[in-house]
């Protein structure tokens, strides 16, 4: 789209402020002295006594409700580990970013190609634990049983493997089934280092663009990325209860349209017995955050764009984490946006006006499948 077809583009933003009211209501003690009045009888003496104790016990009733509540158990939210356990997971995950136009095509700029660009991986791995350290680090090793990649530029496939397909048994990427590495993981989900991956990278080495990608899955950042667990929260605050809350930062770049900083606020949300199990669910939301916001002042000028476009945007997840056997049952987060611009300029009567689309996915994905 050229630069002045942009500009003749405008977005409009609404500015929510979230106001919180806290009303405070003033709790008055009233104490009530004894008093002796001479033609006071025992009958009534007795009756009046029984009066202020009545008057007092409430008191002390709410007193007893209250203190189990403020000091029910608390959960650890952290993984367990045990020498020679074998547990098999699959991880997903998406990048995507799409220009769709959706104005008339006699309007659409000359050269103009949308579409959708991205790629998509789905690895099986098993998950074996050589040993544990006296802070609970294990180390594991992680063997890949399948493997699925799919990439795409403007709409065309530039890559479809799988595994599972006898065709495919010839491609660099087939290269990996089977073999392994060893990370260092900490009870908080972290990977602590990438020990030896020397092995794996060594079965995939050579120039051609498939074994590159394959090197690319063995790379130490990516291979923490695959096996982090970011929900959990830090060994020092795991111990919590139903409806506590921790919180992270994730900054995601959106290159010409800038980068953005959310705070992810996780919250334990219940504990279910399912099938013998004790399950706890968390839950995930994200809000902007100003917290690195003098950083990404710089990117103001590649992020101008960003301006023209109205956007909405959504960003949530959740972990369902086995409290038994100390293993993530099931992990998501899911990042969506989308930027709309609308040409304000008056379109001919009865014809749609120019519009332009963009979007952008973030998906992670792990299960426990066996």
């Amino acid at each position: 789209m050229s630069q002045a077809k942009i500009c003749g583009f405008a977005a409009s933003a609404v500015i929510c402020a979230l106001l919180l009211t806290v009303g405070c209501a003033e709790l008055a003690e009233e104490t009530t002295k004894p008093r002796i009045e001479p033609e006071e009888t025992t009958e009534a003496k007795v009756e009046r006594e029984e009066a202020t104790e009545r008057n007092i016990e409430p008191e002390e009733i709410v007193k007893a409700e209250v203190e189990p509540e403020e000091h029910k158990p608390t959960i650890k939210l952290a993984l367990k580990f045990t020498p020679g356990d074998l547990t098999t997971y699959k991880v997903t995950k998406e990048n995507e970013r799409s220009v769709i136009w959706g104005g008339p095509l006699t309007s659409k700029p000359k050269g103009f190609t949308g579409g959708h660009s991205g790629n998509r991986l789905e690895m099986t791995f098993i998950q074996r634990i050589q040993n544990v350290d006296d802070q609970g680090n294990a180390v594991a090793e992680i063997t890949i049983k399948g493997l699925k990649y799919l990439a795409k530029v403007k709409d065309n496939i530039v890559l479809d493997f799988d595994s599972s397909r006898e065709k495919d048994r010839n491609s660099p990427l087939f290269k990996l089934i089977g073999q392994s590495y060893t990370i260092k993981i900490t009870p908080s989900g972290q990977i602590s280092k990438v020990i030896d991956v020397s092995g794996a990278r060594a079965a995939v080495e050579g120039s051609a663009s498939d074994n590159k990608r394959a090197a690319r899955l063995l790379s130490t950042e990516v291979i923490k990325d695959q096996h982090s667990i970011p929900a959990l929260p830090a060994a020092e605050k795991n111990q919590l209860r139903r409806d506590d809350n921790w919180s992270s930062i994730k900054t995601f770049s959106f290159d010409w349209m800038g980068s953005k900083t959310y705070e992810k606020i996780y919250t334990l949300k219940e504990i279910k017995d399912i099938d013998g199990r004790r399950i706890a669910i968390i839950e995930m939301s994200a809000i902007p955050s100003s917290e690195k916001a003098k950083e990404l002042h710089k990117e103001q000028v590649t992020g101008f764009f960003s301006k023209l476009f109205d956007t909405t945007e959504i960003y949530t997840g959740e972990l369902r984490l086995d409290l038994t056997a100390g293993e993530v049952e099931q992990y998501f987060e899911e990042f969506r946006s989308e930027w709309v611009a609308v040409d304000l300029m008056a379109p001919e009567e009865d014809k749609e006006p120019d519009t332009l689309r963009m979007g952008a996915t973030r998906l992670y994905h792990i299960e426990r499948i066996d």
